[in-house]
């Protein structure tokens, strides 16, 4: 079988480096790679549902899981809502033809009539058609202010996992395993300066190293304080 991409409606794609292999979890989090790693397998829980606040890694998992699908020539589709809200939820048309659906932002259309009949809707379609749903919203289903009694039910049923934030040393860990798996060697003092002088974001420390990676291979040079000061006019 030939593999199948990730389907993508209105040229939104996904970012070339979400993977769950580069996805460092905190202590509390471990369980739920697990999880996103089995759930498109017979047996496993078909629907997740992950809450954290902004910079907690939602949309990395939800953008990694669809490209695991991909990789076992599954069909996903991945809707980020913080970007799409403003649609009419036609995208959600006939999502039950694919394997696995990642809605992201779900606050975004929270209290929105038409969207929360539209969710409930495709939430019992991909149930009865035995396909996966992985939704991440910035609080816990209870704590959203859904206006659908039956929608408020459903984002209730299979799982829920707490994004838990990195602490520093986590952070660091996070961002050396990034760095590893683009092929560069990223010691403790220079990961730590990145940390104090950068973004909080664990997103825009990442694209940081994206700069990093480019201006290395460009002047031959390992990462250093002095080079990344320069590299990145810190």
């Amino acid at each position: 079988m030939s593999r199948l991409p990730a389907q993508l409606p209105l040229g939104v794609g996904l970012r070339d480096d979400a993977t769950l292999n580069n996805y460092y979890p905190s202590s509390g989090n471990a369980a739920l790679v697990q999880h996103l790693t089995q759930q498109l397998s017979p047996d496993a829980e078909p629907f997740i549902y992950l809450w954290g606040a902004p910079g907690s890694g939602r949309s990395h998992l939800l953008q990694a899981a669809c490209h695991a699908a991909s990789d076992q020539d599954k069909r996903a589709l991945y809707l980020p809502l913080a970007d799409l809200g403003h649609f009419p939820p036609l995208m959600l048309e006939d999502i039950e033809r694919l394997d696995l659906v990642a809605i992201d932002d779900l606050e975004y259309v929270i209290g929105r009539k038409r969207w929360e009949e539209a969710l409930f809707h495709a939430f019992n379609r991909l149930r009865d058609a035995g396909k996966a749903l992985l939704i991440a919203a910035n609080a816990p289903p209870r704590r959203l202010d859904v206006v659908l009694p039956d929608l408020a039910s459903r984002l209730t049923w299979g799982v829920t996992f707490h994004l838990h934030p990195l602490d520093d040393q986590e952070r660091l860990a996070a961002l050396k395993l990034r760095a590893r798996v683009r092929g560069m060697e990223l010691p403790d003092d220079v990961g730590r300066y990145i940390l104090h002088r950068g973004p909080r974001e664990l997103g825009e420390l990442c694209r940081a190293l994206e700069t990093l990676d480019q201006a290395s291979l460009s002047a031959k040079r390992k990462l250093t304080i002095p080079f990344v000061k320069g590299a990145l006019n810190w």
